[in-house]
């Protein structure tokens, strides 16, 4: 597997390098910053918080946005490649906004898109002070800000990156060091109620965000390349169907659209799964089965997975299977991978005998439902409470000869036990796609005892992978939102706490 994934990556890299704007040695570029002085720029709100140093523009204050106007004071493109380089120092937040028009303060979000900048910001106040005005933002450097959200942050703060814009009506795309991060193609339907369309590739300039006094960000080397005017009809527009809308509605509102649990397996390659990512807006997890009989089955093999994936923009995760993985995989190995998730669907009876859940001949339920129950329920809350995982996946799984009976046999106090052991020990708990499960009731008692979720559709092939559409449904229905939901990164996994990072 490892292998195929490598080939796969290779390949999918090759062909988004191909994509790519050719910067060095193509003409029509123009500077849009003369490394001197700030001509043909102008800040609002708070000018003095950008300045010149050795060469970059410095964005370090209190919000503004710088503005390029030209020497003409009224700057506007369209069609373009454009190119920065970028530098965000520690627990900075910023953006490059494209397609933008001139706001005397404020976010400048009237019209136009921001390209996110955000490596490590931590949670911070909006408003009074106080835990419900704390506000922790998902959205990472390379994201089409609020649209095509990215969750995962692909440079580090103190180096410098390029980000590459590229819009081509109704196309936008970014790349960060030659990765694609977004790619959006706005759809020929979409609206707000009241028929306020929000399609917004109008033509616009550019401008660079200083964020708040805490977020200090360097940009150099601004350049443009104009692209012919108009519509390119090579492209077709997607008509944005209800799905679409919600997942529009919840990336604009810090919703984390991300699927923690994929499988590139069963005719999934890895290119076929980021070009869903990027078509759908949903981030993507990949998770490796790791454990006996698995193809990860040691360090070694584990680490090597994580090699080959690096600078692909997903999160990295192991998937323990059975019990015994937690003598296989050193912490230190898994402390590298983004998170650790597991689940109840294999463990050993009281008899001594091993159960896979999924498979019905080796499902051994017994003569009665209620003690098996028992067991099953026990062996969820022993797996959370002592192996290091970060998310409980398949939750309330139930055998195919008692799945009938799941009302029935899962009790409020059964899942109560399960839900106060996630909340103990920090344990999200997966809303499956492909199960469809936990259930309503579940959910809403793990919300209501103050729970974090996560998606996932655990995959068996291409054909079952896309359909979000049971989680999307439990959001909906419960109201949940970013405050809910858990993402990697964003704290210490649980294998990190243990070796005190």
């Amino acid at each position: 597997m490892s292998t195929l994934l490598n080939r796969v990556y290779c390949a999918a890299a090759a062909a988004l390098a191909l994509t790519l704007p050719a910067l060095a040695a193509d003409s029509g570029w123009e500077s849009l910053f003369d490394g001197r002085s700030l001509a043909g720029w102008r800040a609002a709100e708070h000018p003095g918080s950008f300045r010149v140093e050795d060469g970059a523009i410095v964005a370090d204050g209190p919000r503004a946005h710088l503005f390029y106007l030209g020497g003409d004071g009224a700057a506007q493109f369209e069609n373009f490649e454009f190119s920065i380089e970028v530098k965000a120092m520690p627990h900075a937040n910023s953006g490059v906004y494209f397609l933008a028009r001139w706001a005397d303060s404020g976010w400048p979000t009237q019209a136009g898109f921001e390209a996110q900048v955000n490596n490590t910001q931590p949670p911070f106040e909006v408003g009074a002070p106080g835990a419900q005005n704390l506000y922790r933002e998902n959205k990472k450097t390379g994201s089409l800000y609020g649209v095509r959200n990215l969750y995962k942050a692909l440079v580090r703060d103190g180096e410098w990156f390029t980000m590459t814009i590229t819009v081509r009506r109704p196309r936008v795309q970014i790349h960060v060091n030659d990765v694609l991060t977004a790619d959006y193609i706005e759809p020929a339907n979409l609206g707000e109620p009241g028929g306020r369309q929000v399609n917004r590739l109008a033509p616009g300039t550019f401008a660079l965000q200083c964020h708040d006094e805490q977020s200090r960000v360097y940009f150099r080397n601004i350049r443009v390349r104009r692209l012919p005017p108009g519509v390119d009809r090579s492209v077709v527009r997607p008509v944005a169907d209800a799905a679409e809308v919600q997942r529009l509605a919840l990336g604009k509102d810090n919703f984390p659209l991300l699927d923690l649990h994929t499988h590139v397996k069963g005719g999934l390659t890895l290119e076929k799964a980021m070009d869903v990512s990027r078509t759908t807006g949903m981030g993507l997890g990949l998770a490796t089965n790791g454990g006996r009989g698995f193809p990860i089955q040691d360090d070694a093999a584990a680490q090597a997975f994580i090699e080959q994936m690096k600078g692909v923009p997903v999160f990295l995760a192991l998937q323990a299977e059975g019990r015994e993985w937690t003598t296989m995989f050193s912490l230190q190995t898994c402390a590298r991978f983004d998170y650790v998730f597991t689940d109840a669907m294999t463990w050993t009876n009281r008899a001594g005998k091993r159960l896979r859940l999924w498979i019905p001949e080796e499902a051994d339920i017994g003569p009665d439902p209620e003690a098996f129950m028992d067991e099953l329920v026990a062996a969820a809350v022993s797996i959370i409470s002592t192996e290091p995982i970060d998310i409980y996946v398949n939750p309330t799984f139930l055998p195919e000869a008692i799945a009938a009976n799941y009302d029935e046999l899962w009790t409020e106090s059964r899942m109560q036990q399960v839900i106060e052991a996630a909340v103990k020990h920090g344990v999200a708990i997966e809303i499956n796609a492909r199960y469809r499960l936990p259930s309503e009731k579940f959910l809403r008692l793990a919300k209501a005892a103050g729970a974090k979720f996560t998606i996932g559709t655990n995959n068996a092939s291409a054909a079952d992978f896309g359909d979000w559409s049971y989680p999307m449904e439990m959001q909906g229905k419960l109201g949940l939102s970013w405050r809910d939901m858990w993402v990697p990164g964003h704290a210490p996994s649980r294998t990190q706490r243990m070796l005190g990072r």
